[in-house]
């Protein structure tokens, strides 16, 4: 894998421009409705806190956090890294019609996770949308064959399937925004390769584990969102994907 800084920096540069939308982008997402079914992000195990803590505050509007100090320059910076990290390693490939995309979507759904712990459907499903068009496009543009398109849906199937199933299972564990989220990452990632979804998957549920872990004792609490974990393991899985499982098998 050979790195590629110039299309580093232009996808860099694109993604702080988009970045910067990202307040925007959350303010127009509509509040849930009185008994819409808006499932909660139940990250790691918060069924069980350390303390029962003070009572539930009301969800924070979304208005609000669209409003938050400094909040479109850390989205900038935030997307213009990791749309950077992207094309370092992608270059000028039809991989980045699927994945950029993503970034300042992905930034969003991270941070109204991380202070709401909701995954919202109504960004979530135009995300699956998004996705699937950009996939259509990268199929004929690059020339691809079948089998890409195969892989894609296996994809899907694997992480927002296998995920699906662990909900079914344990329902007071996992939220189903984490399912829908896993659905579309599986998209993208089935569609760039085996290595980056597997390493992906994996880095999520251990980034999860691990920081969510520290984050637990320091906090004295277990009532993080997991839905930041996966859209960085996700980026760590692009990333490192193809170098982790080369060193791990040659």
């Amino acid at each position: 894998m050979t790195p590629e800084p110039v299309t580093a920096l232009v996808t860099g540069l694109a993604g702080v421009a988009a970045g910067g939308f990202v307040p925007t982008l959350i303010a127009r997402v509509p509040e849930p409705e009185l008994g819409e079914p808006e499932e909660p992000d139940k990250g790691e195990d918060d069924t069980t806190p350390l303390d029962e803590g003070p009572p539930e505050e009301p969800k924070e509007a979304y208005a609000a956090i669209a409003a938050r100090p400094g909040l479109a320059w850390q989205a900038a910076v935030a997307s213009g890294v990791a749309a950077a990290a992207i094309g370092l390693v992608t270059g000028w490939d039809a991989d980045l019609v699927v994945l950029l995309p993503l970034v300042p979507v992905g930034v969003a759904l991270a941070v109204i996770d991380w202070r709401t712990r909701l995954l919202p459907t109504r960004l979530i499903a135009p995300a699956y949308a998004v996705t699937l068009v950009a996939v259509v496009v990268a199929f004929f543009a690059s020339g691809a064959d079948v089998g890409d398109l195969e892989r894609t849906g296996l994809g899907w199937l694997a992480y927002g399937g296998g995920f699906f199933l662990l909900w079914f299972i344990y329902p007071s564990g996992l939220g189903y925004g984490d399912v829908r989220l896993a659905g579309v990452l599986g998209l993208a990632l089935g569609w760039v390769g085996w290595a980056e979804l597997v390493v992906a998957i994996w880095a999520g549920v251990l980034l999860g584990g691990l920081l969510g872990g520290l984050l637990s004792v320091v906090r004295r609490r277990r009532d993080y969102p997991f839905g930041p974990f996966m859209l960085l393991g996700a980026l760590l899985g692009v990333v490192l994907g193809q170098p982790v499982l080369d060193a791990l098998y040659g």
